[in-house]
């Protein structure tokens, strides 16, 4: 397939995990549940540093275990689907009860946390007058974490696999990103970390970003700056440059 030529970018689509926030520690997610859970003391004192530091792995590996049960990323089509894949990833492991898995699940999004990078990027773009869209393969509703997170006002449209009915990289979430923002394909760019779910954009004609999962608290997603038109930076003509 053959698109148009690319104009100025005037419309990002950023994806969420991995992108804009980092998951936290997983260490950090256990202890949080546990307390919620009501349980004494920390889990160190229940499973000894290695078992905690093992089942802290695991969990925070969960999703990767996914394609086994849900091979159709219904999960991310529906909370309850997402609630009831979360439940047979769960029982998988033996410690892990069911008041501990409720807990966390609960807790699930209390460690993400954005990358120090994210917000000033997004400043940036909107000083540039960018429009801004978030989309994200999820079957939850991550709107309490980007208010908590600071990223709501930052954001012209937050497009979530679980509304928009569609999981990237099936096109329909593209375009329903595009469409929030006004901004057409050949003006816009994906910004994400999957080489299967956001390269989806670029078989609409969106030209796409990967960034490879990163650790650390820096995500390098300044390069999207260099990626965008300044409009107070005056750039001399392809012409004169020849």
């Amino acid at each position: 397939m053959t698109f148009g030529e690319p104009g100025p970018i005037t419309g990002v689509l950023f994806d969420f995990h991995s992108t804009l926030v980092d998951q936290g520690d997983p260490v950090t997610w256990l202890e949080l549940a546990w307390a919620r859970a009501g349980r004494e003391g920390t889990p160190v004192d229940t499973l000894r540093v290695d078992g905690r530091d093992r089942l802290a792995a695991w969990v925070n590996r969960i999703w990767e275990h996914v394609r086994e049960v849900d091979p159709d990323n219904e999960r991310d089509l529906s909370p309850v689907r997402h609630r009831e894949v979360y439940d047979v990833l769960m029982e998988r492991v033996d410690a892990v009860d069911d008041e501990l898995a409720q807990a966390l699940y609960e807790c699930l999004l209390e460690p993400w946390i954005p990358y120090v990078d994210t917000v000033p990027v997004l400043t940036e773009l909107r000083r540039r007058g960018v429009r801004i869209a978030l989309v994200s393969n999820i079957g939850i509703d991550i709107r309490p974490l980007l208010d908590s997170a600071g990223l709501t006002g930052l954001l012209d449209a937050v497009v979530l696999s679980y509304e928009a009915g569609a999981v990237k990289p099936a096109a329909p979430i593209f375009e329903r990103a595009l469409e929030a923002l006004g901004v057409p394909a050949e003006n816009a760019l994906m910004v994400g970390d999957s080489p299967h779910d956001d390269a989806g954009a670029a078989l609409i004609g969106i030209r796409t970003l990967l960034l490879p999962r990163t650790s650390g608290e820096r995500h390098g997603l300044d390069i999207v700056l260099g990626l965008v038109p300044d409009p107070s930076v005056d750039e001399e003509p392809v012409e004169r440059l020849r």
